[in-house]
Parts: structure tokens; sequence; C-alpha cells
């Protein structure tokens, strides 16, 4: 009996220190934020999403969860705030697949993978005024990422992501 306490413990110490740094933690803590733009996309509407290109019909076809977030960042404590809070993300278990920094400027594509395929992207990009970050979970095949990458499809479709439901949906109106 003692035995089992034990390691119920070790198990809900180990499960909450894991996911202090994750992206739900960030996701959670920061969607209702003033002037934060957050989608979270559910399965069902994968599919609608994937209409937007063929590339993104590979991709989105093997996603479980698709989330954007687009948040101020005008400050630079703010900007290296959200940068340091997307270091601990990725620090631990992602990989980085590209990384551009430019001051406190951050272009950054992390992946985490499992055997042969790769589990979760996400792409983290802040530009000192604006930040925002895509996160993918899935399926997804490592050269099909690369390529993504390389070609800066991932800012693309965050951008996709935006239009795609900012403009269409009910309540919100857009101020310019």
């Amino acid at each position: 009996m003692v035995k089992k306490i034990y390691a119920l413990s070790v198990l809900l110490i180990i499960t909450s220190c894991s996911s202090y740094n994750s992206i739900d933690t960030f996701y959670n803590a920061h969607k209702n934020d003033n002037q934060v733009t957050a989608v979270r996309v559910p399965k069902f509407m994968l599919s609608m999403i994937s209409e937007i290109s063929p590339e993104m019909k590979a991709m989105v076809g093997n996603a479980k969860d698709l989330r954007y977030m687009q948040f101020p960042s005008a400050t630079s404590s703010k900007t290296q705030f959200l940068n340091q809070q997307m270091n601990g993300i990725t620090g631990n278990s992602f990989i980085e697949v590209f990384r551009k920094n430019d001051d406190l400027k951050r272009n950054v594509v992390s992946v985490r993978e499992k055997r042969n395929l790769v589990k979760e992207i996400l792409i983290y990009n802040n530009n000192s005024q604006t930040g925002s970050f895509l996160y993918f979970n899935g399926d997804f095949d490592p050269a099909k990422v690369r390529e993504m990458a390389k070609n800066e499809q991932f800012t693309k479709f965050g951008e996709n992501i935006i239009s795609q439901f900012g403009a269409s949906t009910p309540g919100i109106n857009s101020q310019n």
C-alpha cells in the first residue's frame, strides 16, 4: 500500500512539473489577454482548413489539435517575457528546426518527434510589436515539415487562419 501511494505521489509530481511549461498552459494563460486573437480548431473543423491549399491539406489531414494565437508585444519587456516563455516550452523536449534571432525579434520552428514521425510542431514569431504561435499536434512527415519551414509556409498558414476565422466569426468586427 505504501509503495502504491509513493508511486502515485511521484507520478503526480512529475505530471505537475512537466505541464507547467506547456502549450496548454501558455494558451490558457494568455487567451483572455487584451488584444489577443486565439483560435483553437476543433477536429471537425480541420477539414475546412485543409481546403486552403494542397500543402495544408497534406498537413492538416494528420492533425489532431491546431491552435493559433496572435498577441501584442509592443514593449521590450513584454517581448522578452514572451520569448522566455516560449523558450521554456520548447527548451526541454522540442528540437529546433529553424531559429532566427535579431535582437529581441524571434522566428523559431520547433518539433517534437517520436520514432520516425513528427508529433508536434510549434512555430513562434515575434517582431517586437506582435507575437504569434502556430501549434500542430498529430502525425507528420519530417521531410514535409522541413520543406514547409524552409519555404515559410507555416507563416502564411497562420495568416490564412486569421483571415479564415477572424473575418467570418459572428460577433467579431474588425476595426481599422
